[in-house]
């Protein structure tokens, strides 16, 4: 925290006061010329977004970030707080933040007047150069402009055509700051039409006062294009008085989204040394994000948040943590058989489409569960055939017999030592993955044996059945016998 000066000390520093743009133009040609990371966390838009909000800085634009939920619009905005100077010289006492060099309120100008060089300055840490406002419907001027305060012209005894009566809204608190606004076509109409002025020419109305108040703002605003036709939309000369529009987009391969999940999913240092998560359990979640993408059962449109990633691997760590706590061991490894309670993550981070709500929102996730499996799997292993040529053995021929002689039960509680002695005893199982999957660790080699039957079960080579607290396989058609 730096300590309270004057301003004629500010001045004999050297101190030179610059526009909230020129300040961010100039931190960023600093970092770029450094070859500094400028937006860092904001994994898969290096080659797109970030060219373009580095160019719209350059060029002095506000900027509205168009895109489907959970695509990091938010965090893009937040991050722009860092290409600030870290303090910022203000009359002491002001609610707008007047710069001591321009003030615009009727108190920084009558302070300065009156004092001169000896006018009080104090310093705002640039964390608390940051406005957020989310649009919801019940918005209204009044807070993002102002209005008239009828408690403080009485307590001062001020007539209503005094300045000072006047209570300032967050836009003018955020002079000289980052100010964000949220889902922009979520606010009225009318009251989008009060920001026109602000964005050109910087006069602000209030109650009839009009006041020419060349308020210093870069503006942010957030919008999902699904919103324009849903909810409300932004209106034409506010669009036009944006600098840069830009869409954000989901991250484009697998390898990406899992650096985002692993950066945002909270787990404890203690799970961490506790659970150990296959590499093919990381893309298997990231695959059911992508699967979910492009499902004809979910509404592209609302799209797919990265959040349904973040929460999954959450519960699919809890999952685990469960296990080590009821069978009282001291590590565990995450297993395909843990997908299952990804169940809630997935449920509600998707918009069904009318054929998917007849199906049901878990009959779905279910769906996309398997979808990610099978995408996995035949990345990996030979395809399962649908017909099968009497006589022709197939590299799943094996595997299958064993289960016309024998069932596996998989418990959810199995300490690893258990779930994977049963896995491992089957011997055709084993081949299976030596063959094809050999160059992959220990973890994922076992992580394939669960994969592997899996796929069979959903090609309907084998029967899976569920209750509570484990998983049976049996041969095809056995299992649904005895269920009967």
């Amino acid at each position: 925290m730096k300590n309270d000066t004057t301003f004629g000390e500010l001045k004999k520093s050297g101190y030179t006061d610059k526009t909230i743009s020129q300040e961010i133009q100039a931190n960023l040609i600093a970092r770029i010329k450094a070859k500094e990371p400028v937006f860092e966390g904001l994994w898969g838009y290096e080659d797109s977004v970030i060219p373009q909000l580095k160019k719209a800085i350059l060029a002095g634009h506000h900027i509205n970030l168009l895109g489907l939920r959970g695509q990091a619009k938010t965090r893009i905005a937040r991050s722009m707080v860092s290409l600030l100077d870290e303090y910022m010289p203000v009359v002491k006492g002001s609610e707008i933040n007047d710069s001591p060099f321009q003030p615009i309120s009727k108190y920084a100008r009558d302070l300065i007047a009156e004092h001169g060089d000896d006018t009080p300055v104090s310093w705002v840490h640039r964390s608390d150069r940051f406005y957020e406002k989310l649009a919801t419907p019940d918005v209204n001027v009044a807070d993002l402009i102002g209005d008239i305060d009828p408690i403080k012209a009485a307590t001062l005894k001020l007539p209503y055509s005094d300045e000072r009566v006047l209570h300032y809204g967050m836009i003018p608190r955020a002079n000289r700051s980052i100010f964000v606004l949220n889902e922009l076509p979520d606010l009225q109409a009318r009251i989008q039409v009060s920001l026109f002025n602000i964005l050109q020419e910087g006069d602000i109305q209030i109650r009839g006062f009009q006041l020419r108040m060349p308020l210093d703002i870069q503006f942010v605003f957030t919008a999902n294009p699904e919103d324009y036709t849903n909810r409300g939309s932004i209106v034409t000369p506010l669009k036009d008085r944006i600098g840069s529009q830009i869409f954000t987009h989901y991250p484009k391969t697998i390898a990406l989204a899992r650096q985002i999940t692993e950066q945002e999913a909270m787990i404890s240092a203690e799970d961490q040394s506790q659970i150990q998560i296959p590499d093919m359990a990381k893309d298997l979640l990231e695959e059911v994000a992508f699967a979910a993408r492009d499902s004809e059962y979910v509404d592209a449109k609302s799209g797919v948040s990265a959040r349904l990633t973040i929460s999954a691997m959450e519960n699919l760590v809890a999952a685990a943590k469960l296990r080590l706590i009821e069978s009282g061991s001291a590590k565990t490894t995450v297993r395909l058989l843990d997908f299952m309670s990804i169940i809630p993550s997935i449920t509600g981070k998707i918009e069904l489409v009318y054929e998917g709500e007849q199906e049901g929102a878990d009959y779905v996730a279910r769906i996309l569960i398997d979808q990610a499996v099978m995408i996995q799997f035949e990345s990996l292993f030979p395809r399962i055939s649908k017909l099968e040529k009497e006589g022709i053995k197939t590299p799943y021929t094996d595997l299958i017999k064993w289960f016309n002689k024998n069932h596996l039960e998989l418990n959810y509680n199995d300490t690893d030592e258990e779930f994977y002695a049963k896995l491992n005893s089957i011997t055709p199982l084993v081949t299976v993955v030596e063959e094809n999957a050999s160059e992959l660790s220990p973890e994922d080699q076992n992580f394939c044996k669960e994969l592997v039957l899996w796929a069979l079960t959903i090609s309907k080579k084998l029967d899976k059945s569920e209750n509570q607290s484990a998983y049976t396989f049996d041969s095809a058609g056995i299992g649904q016998y005895l269920r009967n």
